[in-house]
């Protein structure tokens, strides 16, 4: 036996919680031999040495004295050596048992499952019933995981997305956004002309960023171009290096700072805007705005006409196209940065240009003349 180390009691709860089931068979004895081989009717193999030993000793006379391995061997004309195996064997599966003379009883099956299985059955219990408690301890301790997860996320989710509900805030905002960007501003800007209490803000900011060497970019509508706010603003950053370029149709409002940080604005809240860190999806905003950027027109701030009568006429097309698609005068209006009265002055225009007598008919003319222009 080791020194300084007490022998455990295989049958109480506790005893060494690392020990595994299988740990627990070993402990309660060697290994239980394979039963013999069985017949069909379910008997043990008489030939056996197994089944011969027991089925000896059961048929032993009550009377007569105890038997030895020895006395087997020769009642049954085994080897002394098979004898004192299945003897060991039929020990181990409890199904034999010596007396203070060292001679074996046979024990019945039913004694031997209950004396050899009973222990580790109650091992098996205690084992079960601590794996439980351990559960409800380790469980325990999971709101206090979920609370701190679901801080974690919130963090994580401040980080990336930031909501502005005051004006005030929205422009303290964009301000340090642009004393701190250092490579490239991106800006789309829908809606026609830009009222001058908005163009006087933002040219002073814009030109210090040119000065410092970023790279502007700007997007508006083609309507743009008929704001003189809009065009004497162009005039001044265009000189700093600042590109602009206009569109026909409606675009995505939003400021991008060095592709890394964005500003969108809040559906139906005007004082509202959101900021926005989360790298994936700057990186989508960043490619849908190349995307509007490659197909826009630069903004010369020198009049031209052949220039001016092209955008109108694109103008025009686009109305067209969206009164057949069932959007009302005001809702395209708003839609390409038009005032109400100036759309349906360019719809009754190309109505007349084209002899149409409905909107519906107009489109359908007008779509049929770009059928017939030859290909390029």
């Amino acid at each position: 036996m080791t020194q300084g180390r007490s022998e455990a009691d295989p049958t109480q709860p506790g005893t060494e919680p690392g020990t595994t089931a299988l740990a627990a068979i070993d402990a309660a004895g060697p290994p239980v031999p394979a039963p013999p081989s069985a017949h069909p009717d379910g008997s043990g193999d008489p030939d056996d040495p197994l089944t011969r030993v027991y089925t000896c000793l059961l048929a032993r006379d009550p009377a007569e004295p105890p038997a030895h391995p020895a006395d087997l061997a020769a009642e049954l004309d085994l080897p002394p050596a098979r004898v004192e195996s299945a003897v060991s064997a039929l020990l181990d599966m409890g199904l034999l048992r010596r007396n203070p003379d060292r001679a074996v009883l046979p024990v019945a099956p039913d004694e031997a499952v209950q004396r050899t299985l009973g222990p580790l059955e109650r091992e098996m219990r205690a084992r079960r019933q601590h794996m439980e408690r351990t559960r409800e301890q380790l469980m325990a301790f999971m709101p206090v995981y979920e609370s701190h997860l679901l801080r974690l996320t919130h963090l994580r989710q401040a980080e990336y997305v930031e909501l502005l509900t005051d004006l005030r805030a929205v422009r303290e905002a964009i301000t340090e956004l642009g004393r701190t960007c250092e490579r490239e501003v991106m800006t789309a800007q829908p809606g026609g002309g830009r009222r001058a209490e908005v163009l006087e803000e933002a040219v002073a900011r814009d030109e210090e960023l040119l000065r410092r060497g970023v790279r502007m970019r700007v997007l508006y509508q083609h309507t743009a171009r008929f704001s003189a706010g809009t065009c004497a603003y162009v005039e001044r950053v265009g000189r700093l290096g600042a590109q602009v370029r206009t569109l026909d149709d409606e675009f995505m409002r939003m400021l991008v700072f060095d592709r890394t940080t964005a500003v969108i604005p809040v559906p139906d809240d005007p004082h509202a805007a959101v900021l926005i860190r989360e790298p994936h999806v700057v990186a989508f905003m960043v490619g849908a705005y190349e995307r509007l950027w490659l197909e826009a027109l630069p903004f010369e701030t020198e009049w031209d006409r052949q220039t001016i009568m092209d955008i109108s006429d694109e103008l025009k097309q686009t109305i067209v196209r969206l009164l057949t698609e069932g959007l009302t005068d005001a809702a395209i209006a708003r839609r390409l940065g038009l005032s109400v009265r100036s759309c349906r002055r360019h719809v009754a225009d190309v109505m007349a240009a084209l002899g149409a007598e409905s909107r519906f008919q107009a489109g359908y003319l007008l779509a049929q003349q770009e059928r017939e222009q030859p290909a390029p």
